[in-house]
């Protein structure tokens, strides 16, 4: 029954349907601690699900608790350098990232990379993720000689990784037109706009 509710929480998310996602998660969620404990990995799963669906529903401040939790949670159970730790380490950083603190991202930020690299190798699909996000990161400080580079590395391996169609390549693409329409470069973004939206 809890991975049914995880499977719904997961799809609800993906359609948009945030307040019937963060219903089923905390049904997911009671049942998780009931079941298995509430320091069980599956609370921390459950944990994510609801964060992830205050955040989509712009209330980052609600889901900044639920992914300290859920980190706390795979911490003491996986060890601090296994890759859920790092996906942890990554959503945090992004609810951090939403609310502006970015003193608080940036280390969560690269010590999920770093966890990914090691685990998988620098050319991994979640590494691009953290690389975008970094250069998101940097952008929203004003710092794009430093998000460029991320964001090229980024694309490359998503291309590589899923082809020149995919979502992710889309997002990358309208991340890098982002970056030249903050410095100005309007002629430069409007082709990579063009492009993520093919």
């Amino acid at each position: 029954e809890w991975q049914a509710l995880i499977t719904e929480v997961d799809k609800l998310i993906r359609e948009g349907h945030y307040e019937r996602a963060l219903e089923t998660a905390t049904k997911a969620r009671e049942l998780a601690e009931k079941n298995a404990g509430p320091d069980h990995l599956d609370v921390a799963t459950s944990l994510n699900g609801l964060a992830l669906s205050y955040g989509a529903l712009g209330q980052s401040e609600a889901a900044e608790p639920l992914y300290q939790r859920a980190l706390a949670i795979r911490e003491k159970t996986l060890g601090p350098d296994h890759p859920d730790v790092a996906t942890s380490l990554n959503n945090l950083a992004e609810c951090y990232r939403a609310q502006a603190q970015f003193a608080e991202a940036e280390p969560l930020f690269e010590r999920a990379l770093v966890i990914q690299e090691k685990a998988f190798g620098p050319e991994y699909s979640e590494v691009a993720t953290i690389l975008n996000n970094i250069a998101l990161l940097n952008v929203d400080q004003g710092r794009y000689a430093e998000a460029e580079p991320l964001f090229k590395r980024s694309l490359a391996i998503w291309e590589k990784t899923f082809g020149t169609e995919h979502p992710n390549v889309a997002l990358c693409l309208s991340n890098i037109g982002l970056l030249r329409t903050e410095q100005g470069q309007y002629a430069e973004a409007e082709p990579l706009y063009r492009r993520s939206l093919a």
